[in-house]
């Protein structure tokens, strides 16, 4: 049996990710070390992990750099991180060898869910005529009605892997679908049955929800910006479960205050949650919710039941799912 250890800098999250029930099956395929180990737990217990060939975590995992690695981990072949991205630390262990797999598609799933729930809602008006006043619902009488979930279009940001989930989440529903995404191949976007554009401000002008689900790096910081918002339909709405650094926040409320029947949903902002006295905790046309679409509760197991699976098929040597590559680094969120 091959040796692993659990590894988080928060070692709650390891039972949270891994149930009891999954740890005592894990345990009849691996030998792990006893308890969960932090970096300083490594640090100072080297001999335990000289043997390790394996670690599973979550979020929490130890961010080491090469050397680090080399010395502490010297055996160490494969990570199976039962969480989403993996960018903050895959790329020392992957210059060391070390293969990553990410519980990412697991991860994509609740963000999807969400996604789909707020883009049927808005396009029934819903964000609009949420709050009920003295009597009277607010912005009953809208300027410009809700266009329902028939013949509406639908645009989406980036068709990685929570994109691609939402679209084929959204396919039972009468709607067009535009995509916004350069690496996406036109054959892939046929076959998913949407409508390729060739730049952002023509995905908002058409759509009336945007949804991004952009890769998070350097590239795509402050990609949505005034050249987007400022053609946002009347009664538009801008649901963000990807990464607030991607938004220009400032150009994002002034167009919000122009037109104050277009609506931001921001599960994430830049900075998380937004610096005190922030505008935008007072525009009621922006609905603020904290992280949420992620993983929550017992969604969390299903992250690492995904990374025990695909380490049984890593040890049986067969073809895996969920392995991370330099090159996917670059596009990931």
């Amino acid at each position: 049996m091959k040796k692993a250890v659990f590894m988080s800098e928060n070692k709650a999250a390891i039972p949270n990710a891994y149930a009891e029930s999954l740890r005592a099956e894990m345990a009849e395929v691996f030998d792990f070390l006893p308890g969960v180990y932090t970096l300083k737990d490594a640090s100072e217990d080297r001999a335990a992990l000289a043997d390790v060939e394996v670690i599973f975590s979550t979020w929490g995992m130890p961010k080491l750099d090469e050397e680090q690695i080399r010395t502490i981990l010297p055996n160490l072949k494969a990570v199976f991180y039962g969480a989403g991205s993996v960018q903050y630390f895959a790329r020392p262990y992957m210059a060391c060898g070390v293969e990553i797999f990410s519980a990412w598609a697991a991860n994509a799933v609740p963000v999807a869910e969400v996604t789909v729930a707020e883009i049927i809602l808005a396009n029934k008006g819903y964000y609009q005529r949420m709050q009920y006043e003295d009597g009277a619902w607010t912005n009953h009488n809208m300027n410009n009605a809700p266009l329902g979930n028939y013949n509406t279009n639908v645009g989406i940001i980036g068709a990685g892997m929570i994109g691609k989930l939402v679209i084929k989440m959204l396919a039972p529903y009468k709607l067009n679908v535009y995509v916004f995404d350069p690496f996406l191949p036109k054959a892939v976007a046929d076959e998913l049955g949407v409508t390729l554009v060739d730049d952002l401000p023509t995905l908002f002008e058409t759509c009336h929800v945007i949804s991004n689900h952009l890769a998070n790096n350097p590239q795509t910081v402050g990609m949505i910006d005034k050249s987007c918002f400022d053609r946002m339909m009347p009664s538009a709405v801008f649901i963000n479960t990807g990464r607030g650094a991607q938004v220009v926040e400032d150009d994002m409320i002034a167009a919000l205050k122009e037109c104050p029947e277009r609506v931001a949903l921001l599960d994430v902002t830049m900075p998380e949650p937004p610096i005190a006295g922030s505008e935008m905790y007072k525009m009621r046309n922006i609905i603020l919710t904290p992280h949420l679409a992620g993983s929550i509760g017992l969604e969390v197991q299903r992250m690492g039941e995904y990374m025990f699976e695909e380490s049984r098929r890593w040890l049986a040597g067969e073809e895996t799912k969920w392995h991370v590559t330099e090159k996917m680094l670059e596009t990931m969120a």
